[in-house]
């Protein structure tokens, strides 16, 4: 059994990531696909940490100190998750990847480069990526409630220019200020064509 294949949406928060991913999920299943949807931080002892302490009203640990925790949570679900069902042949699409670290650890000042590098001597490298690009502005006013300490605008601005800097071949860029539906469409389109040159030889053993 070959290797699965792992798909990762990334961008800022409001840019639509987590209603394209369970969009492109359920689209893929209805196809008879085999498709693991997961997202970080997880749902896991960490990633539940992470979550209430994003959500909560300061940001009071340091960037290394943040960094360890989403390491921590990444390497549990690359462990627990995205292994397992790519050794089984299985598709996973993740809402966030270790990108999302590099570009918000990295606005908080630290190299992503080296972000990047921590994450990807134990993280499997995803066979594609969609960058979800919008305007921060209009991303934030999708948001419908109180934002986060790490939502904002300034901060924000900061992420997103660092993921614009990403020079990966896996990485499409994808223009997310548009309706969901049409968001969907070209999402679908360009995965369809990605799992066919990957089921067709470009698999990677």
């Amino acid at each position: 059994m070959g290797r699965g294949f792992l798909l990762a949406l990334e961008g800022v928060d409001g840019s639509g990531k987590t209603t394209q991913a369970q969009l492109l999920a359920l689209s893929l299943l209805q196809q008879g696909r085999d498709v693991v949807l997961t997202q970080e931080p997880t749902t896991g002892p960490v990633g539940q940490k992470l979550r209430h302490y994003l959500q909560g009203p300061t940001r009071h640990l340091s960037p290394l100190e943040e960094l360890d925790l989403f390491l921590t949570d990444r390497r549990e679900h690359v462990e627990m998750v995205i292994n397992p069902a790519l050794a089984e042949g299985r598709m996973v699409i993740t809402d966030r990847y270790y990108y999302s670290t590099v570009a918000y650890q990295g606005a908080l000042g630290l190299d992503p480069g080296e972000i990047l590098a921590a994450n990807e001597a134990f993280a499997p490298q995803p066979d594609l990526v969609f960058l979800l690009l919008i305007p921060v502005a209009q991303a934030l006013e999708r948001l419908q409630r109180k934002r986060q300490v790490s939502e904002l605008l300034p901060y924000l601005e900061r992420v997103a220019a660092i993921y614009e800097a990403l020079a990966d071949q896996r990485i499409q860029r994808v223009d997310a200020a548009t309706s969901s539906q049409a968001l969907h469409a070209t999402l679908l389109t360009r995965t369809l064509a990605a799992l066919e040159g990957f089921e067709g030889g470009g698999r990677r053993s």
